[in-house]
């Protein structure tokens, strides 16, 4: 499939797993598309990166809780590139807190960005992407761990996987697959802020494999799935979490 020159747009990707992702795509082929909401500076520098390496990137801002900016985003996509064959929905948010002591705004923050960001990705995949095309979105390992403080986040992830599964029954006979990776630990910002050094490391230390995930581990997983070998995994939650769960 990459050596055709697709294209991916993966959603939040100007940094952390995102990023890692868009090089492993690029490396593989695909024209990518870089999308942030923030990170103008860090989107353009990744993709004038890509494109030194003789691949083929363009930044584009675009909230992904706001139906008409992805819309504007997939549109433009296809301008630049032709068509679109993968999504990645990548971009999201982890607010921490007891489900007690969670207000409205951080409620809505997480529903609005992780749960309606997500949708608004799938629902324009669903109609646009090329036959044969791959939609992976990310969930987390805690939604299986049930841990104290994430239960609004693993509830907009727990969404997340229930919509992939639906999705890839709706999309079946266009040889489109849907599927969803779901971390665990990954040393990005978005794990380690706000954590004491030794709360990681108890985390750490709970995982078979010794150490914490690298963004690439997640980009390798995302790679399979879009790629040609992974073209009979429909409709499942791969946990790249090194066994934590």
């Amino acid at each position: 499939m990459p050596n055709l020159q697709k294209t991916a747009i993966v959603t939040g990707s100007s940094r952390g797993i995102g990023a890692a992702v868009v090089e492993r795509l690029a490396a593989d082929g695909f024209s990518v598309v870089i999308n942030y909401s923030g990170s103008a500076d860090a989107a353009q520098k990744l993709a004038d990166k890509i494109a030194s390496l003789g691949h083929k990137a363009i930044s584009v801002k675009a909230d992904i809780s706001k139906s008409e900016e992805m819309t504007a985003m997939f549109e433009r996509a296809t301008s630049e590139f032709g068509g679109i064959d993968v999504l990645v929905n990548n971009a999201g948010i982890m607010r921490l807190s007891p489900l007690a002591e969670t207000d409205d705004a951080m409620f809505d923050e997480q529903v609005a960005i992780n749960l309606k960001g997500t949708f608004n990705g799938l629902r324009l995949a669903a109609k646009q992407l090329r036959d044969g095309g791959r939609i992976v979105s990310f969930s987390s390992s805690v939604v299986g761990l049930y841990q104290p403080t994430y239960g609004v986040y693993a509830a907009t992830k727990a969404a997340t996987e229930a919509m992939t599964h639906v999705l890839s029954k709706e999309l079946g006979n266009r040889g489109i697959t849907v599927n969803v990776v779901a971390p665990g630990p990954v040393d990005t910002e978005l794990f380690t802020r706000g954590k004491q050094q030794s709360e990681i490391s108890a985390i750490t230390g709970r995982t078979p494999l010794g150490r914490l995930g690298k963004p690439d581990d997640i980009a390798r997983t995302v790679s399979f799935l879009v790629g040609p070998d992974g073209g009979w995994i429909n409709g499942q939650v791969i946990r790249a979490n090194g066994g934590i769960i």
